[in-house]
């Protein structure tokens, strides 16, 4: 499927501007999924690509930063935790590389924000809420996600259709709309909000570049509108994902009788980020402070990264949770990630033409005059 040959002046937005972007779509970082592939193959077919760093080690964020230049030269960004133990190492590895954007699942530091800019790294962390807009607008960052209760993974309890006016009205930088959106009409409906354009997660995990396994898409295409669930059991914050038997049995399960296997995973995780005993302690000691976490909750924590890796990675389902928008539930195709933008703008072009009391036929014919 080519490309849209032209393109409507409303889907040339700030932020196709602001991260030199044909297309004002953003492949949102998510851990194990956004790799150098995806992310390349996002910003080659004309939108922002982000590479999911929280998962990573300093050298394999290295590596990947690396493997995607090798594919394209079109820009993209790198996600960072702006909790994590050891941050600062990976903002200046993105400096180092001239990475063009830096984003976050939460609030980032205002030292943090600056040592990134001050480095010519363009900022954008994720809000769930009007007022978080306005602080992070008043704290310098470049933009913002506004990601609403319909989103996958972490998520509020403010619908993106309430919360992404609101945050548009709140900020005066460049706000994206995420949570509920697959297609050209949300889009559109996203500018109409006054976004800048969407931020999408599911949709792209669902694609041909994505390396999720192959049985792993197949149960998220098979999920409806009313199979997925936000749950607090996995790390103690709400958190939606597709209903399982696991997360049933994680909801029924005492946390006592959670806490031994969840710091086993937690360590596990360690390893696999080989990040040392004093600088786990020290993390885990700044989540529970930050997100005001029991130590039970604070172990479900650590131990969330490696349920989503034996999902996405390792291909477990029976043992992995599914982490994904409510949007899941129309997604029936594998696409490339090249088409799924393709018919994004054309579904754009064709919505915004309807609206405005035309049609792509008589387009066509006037343009052939």
């Amino acid at each position: 499927m080519s490309s849209p040959s032209s393109s409507h002046p409303a889907l040339h937005t700030r932020i196709c501007e602001l991260l030199g972007v044909q297309f004002p779509i953003v492949q949102t970082g998510m851990g194990w999924v956004s790799g150098a592939a995806l992310t390349a193959a996002t910003s080659a077919a004309g939108g922002f690509g982000i590479l999911a760093a929280a998962t990573m080690t300093l050298d394999e964020l290295d590596a990947a930063i690396q493997d995607v230049r090798s594919r394209t030269d079109r820009p993209f960004g790198v996600n960072m935790r702006a909790d994590q133990q050891g941050v600062e190492a990976t903002a200046d590895l993105v400096i180092r590389h001239r990475v063009r954007l830096a984003s976050f699942a939460g609030p980032p530091k205002r030292d943090l924000i600056k040592r990134l800019q001050d480095g010519g790294v363009l900022t954008m962390p994720t809000i769930g809420a009007p007022r978080h807009a306005a602080k992070m607008a008043e704290w310098g960052v470049d933009a913002v996600i506004a990601q609403g209760h319909e989103g996958g993974g972490h998520t509020g309890p403010i619908p993106t259709s309430l919360l992404l006016p609101a945050a548009c009205a709140a900020a005066t930088i460049p706000v994206l709309g995420a949570g509920g959106f697959s297609n050209g009409r949300g889009l559109v409906a996203a500018l109409a909000y006054g976004a800048a354009g969407i931020a999408m997660g599911t949709r792209f995990l669902l694609t041909k570049e994505s390396t999720v396994p192959d049985h792993i898409k197949a149960a998220y295409v098979k999920a409806s509108l009313t199979d997925t669930v936000v749950t607090h059991a996995i790390d103690g914050a709400p958190q939606r994902v597709i209903r399982t038997s696991v997360i049933d049995r994680l909801e029924r399960a005492n946390p006592l009788l959670r806490l031994p296997r969840a710091l086993a995973n937690a360590l596990g995780f360690r390893h696999l980020t080989k990040t040392s005993l004093v600088d786990f302690i020290k993390e885990g000691l700044a989540m529970r402070k930050s997100r005001e976490l029991t130590w039970a909750q604070l172990a479900m924590a650590a131990n969330a990264p490696m349920l989503t890796r034996a999902s996405m990675v390792d291909g477990k389902l029976e043992v992995g949770i599914l982490p994904t928008g409510q949007v899941v539930g129309v997604i029936e195709q594998l696409p490339s990630v090249a088409e799924v933008l393709a018919d994004i703008m054309r579904g754009a072009e064709e919505t915004l033409t309807r609206l405005t009391g035309g049609s792509p036929a008589a387009d066509r014919i006037r343009e052939r005059a």
